[in-house]
């Protein structure tokens, strides 16, 4: 017995040898470092704008993507600063807007003084397809950019960034993809191709993590599905991502608490054990 313990000492002080203490932590830039970590606000769509915040705090998320849930179409420039006082309170900044639904010409003159008024330079808009020239000019207009946001197979209208980048042709023309990378998967997608082919073209990134590849399919905790993010997060830092990866949690809408902090938590963990 004796001889069985000093053989075990003699082992752990040479794995101690082998792996000094400070390989037990980080030292310096964590993988979570090359990622800015957001939440959309249609995660808490049933909740208020003070739930909302004290919930991302909790969750130690810094970025927003607002949605009229919680700041109103109609919100004045005054009600706006009211919007980001608040925000700044938790230490959040509300970075993007949308998505905003545009069908006509009026829709989209109110989504982009929207926009305006809130000060940002970019949003996630879903165009028609037939409003695309009016949304180019109203981008040279205005300066203000606009994500088209992929939703999969639940809408017609631009499924995969593919659609996006056939219809818009250019670039350079300030309209480009808010990629949505669990519904990519739900329709029979690849994130990897999209983000390597089409990456001048990506402005924004909603995460989430699905239960299978199909139409309905419902999303789930990240971890817990379908997706592997080794390889997506490693594209992204391949392509030079410097946008926000925000989490779009879906599920539970009552009470999405326990899976966000689940989902970020996996997030941070991916991100932390594939860094370089």
């Amino acid at each position: 017995m004796k001889k069985n313990l000093t053989r075990l000492a003699v082992a752990l002080l040479a794995a101690a040898m082998a792996f000094p203490a400070s390989a037990q932590v980080f030292e310096g830039k964590r993988g979570t470092d090359d990622f800015k970590i957001g939440i959309a606000g249609y995660t808490y769509r049933k909740f208020s704008l003070d739930e909302m915040l004290k919930m991302m705090q909790q969750a130690g998320v810094k970025y927003l993507s607002v949605k009229n849930f919680h700041l109103p179409f109609d919100s004045t420039v005054e009600q706006m600063a009211a919007f980001k006082a608040k925000c700044a309170e938790y230490g959040v900044d509300p970075y993007i807007m949308g998505p905003i639904d545009m069908r006509n010409e009026k829709e989209a003159d109110e989504a982009f003084a929207y926009v305006q008024r809130f000060g940002l330079t970019m949003f996630i808009g879903v165009p028609s397809y037939e409003l695309l020239p009016y949304i180019e000019k109203k981008v040279k207009e205005t300066g203000i950019r606009v994500a088209i946001h992929t939703h999969g197979p639940d809408k017609p209208l631009f499924s995969e960034a593919k659609d996006i980048v056939e219809r818009v042709k250019d670039p350079g023309k300030g309209i480009g993809i808010c990629l949505d990378l669990g519904h990519t998967v739900r329709n029979g997608g690849n994130n990897i191709s999209d983000l390597t082919k089409y990456k001048e073209w990506i402005y924004d990134i909603h995460l989430k993590d699905v239960a299978g590849t199909t139409k309905e399919t419902k999303t789930v905790e990240m971890g817990r599905g379908v997706m592997d993010y080794r390889p997506i997060l490693k594209t992204l830092r391949d392509i030079g991502y410097k946008g926000v990866i925000s989490l779009e949690y879906e599920k539970d809408p009552d009470d999405p608490q326990p899976g966000v902090l689940e989902s970020i938590g996996y997030i941070h963990g991916m991100a932390d054990a594939t860094g370089k």
